[in-house]
């Protein structure tokens, strides 16, 4: 099977991008803290997987790539989408559960609700209640965290727009570079499992019968349905351009930042461990670097895994000293000379879309496999 499998840094010169509420014992009542991760080394900001799936979401849903939303349905203690992977692009790459409460109360209401009627239905079990479809998500992403420790700025302000005394505030934000990983399952996108198992029963009874009526290829022996090639590599691509195009995070009013990746690597792999996860680390300055060694030791070791070129995007006058340590690793003579040819090297919203032109080619078709 084969992987996507991708390393980010977001440049984050003065951001709040993922806050943790309020800081007790602080010297204003509405102190908002970031979340960070407090070891013996110091303090790393970080951004939550949930968070970055978030931004990843709503960039999807906002942008021209032709994305399929799920509609979402909230019941008292619980949300879900309509588990559908059939129709909505993100029930397909970022997985679901939905399992409605049993309870009669929440059973009437849903019964009485016409905006759970526009919802795919359930299977029933023998008591009546609607039977549980789940999906794992093929789309696996890591924590943003901080590339280094730092000291965390604490900012103090006031609302002083109305008579009387000023209403005080603070809050905390930081300066650095935040990296994450990510990986997405090829062979699952796409590919909707009916095995009674947690996390993969993704189709039911319903769900099977729409596959069916959708024309989608059956695999008996694996139990699973699976759309067109055509139709998964459009899908992932979409996903793609939203990488490129990334937007969000919190306080963009005042500390506006551009969460699009400002270094991206990744490459299709064989297998989902992370293969470039130490190519990048940092200097005796605590500056972000990529490792040309650690880039080499990769690609030797791993040569019979790496399917596709290795993308290396990365934003000019970003890091523009180690851009050219990349460069002069490649040119004639370089400890990577003889990748030059396997290695990318670009804006990342061009090697994103090299790789999706790479992905629809006939020949890279074994990738969904």
């Amino acid at each position: 099977m084969a992987f996507v499998t991708g390393l980010m840094l977001v440049d984050a010169p003065a951001s709040a991008l993922n806050n943790a509420g309020s800081v007790p014992g602080a010297r204003t009542d509405n102190t908002v803290a970031v979340k960070a991760i407090r070891t013996p080394q110091g303090v790393y900001p970080y951004v939550s997987a949930q968070s970055f799936r978030y931004w990843l979401r709503t960039t999807l849903e906002n942008g021209d790539w032709g994305w399929q939303r799920a509609p979402v349905y909230r019941e008292e203690k619980v949300a879900y989408t309509d588990a559908n992977p059939i129709r909505w692009w993100d029930d397909d790459l970022l997985g679901y559960m939905r399992s409605p409460g049993t309870g009669s109360a929440a059973k009437k209401r849903r019964g009485e609700d016409p905006e759970y009627q526009k919802l795919t239905s359930l299977d029933k079990d023998s008591k009546g209640n609607d039977r549980t479809v789940t999906r794992a998500s093929p789309l696996r992403v890591s924590t943003l965290v901080s590339i280094a420790p730092v000291n965390l700025t604490e900012d103090f302000g006031t609302m002083s727009r109305h008579e009387g005394e000023p209403v005080p505030h603070e809050h905390q934000f930081y300066r650095t570079t935040l990296k994450g990983l990510l990986s997405l399952d090829l062979h699952a996108a796409g590919r909707f499992s009916y095995r009674q198992k947690t996390g993969f029963r993704n189709l039911d009874e319903v769900r099977v019968k729409e596959a069916q009526r959708n024309g989608l290829e059956h695999n008996h022996e694996q139990r699973e349905y699976i759309l067109s090639r055509e139709e998964r590599t459009r899908r992932i691509a979409s996903l793609f351009d939203g990488l490129a195009h990334l937007e969000g995070g919190a306080k963009q009013t005042i500390h506006y930042t551009d969460v699009a990746p400002s270094l991206v690597i990744l490459a299709v792999t064989k297998g989902g461990n992370h293969i470039f996860g130490h190519t990048v680390g940092t200097n005796s300055r605590r500056v972000p670097e990529l490792k040309i060694e650690a880039l080499h030791e990769a690609m030797a070791i791993f040569e019979n895994d790496i399917l596709s070129p290795v993308y290396v995007g990365w934003v000019r006058g970003y890091l523009d000293e180690q851009r050219g340590e990349l460069k002069n690793a490649l040119a004639e003579g370089g400890r990577l000379e003889q990748n030059k040819a396997k290695i990318v090297v670009d804006h990342p919203r061009i090697v994103l879309s090299k790789f999706i032109e790479d992905l629809k080619k006939p020949e890279n078709s074994h990738w969904l496999d």
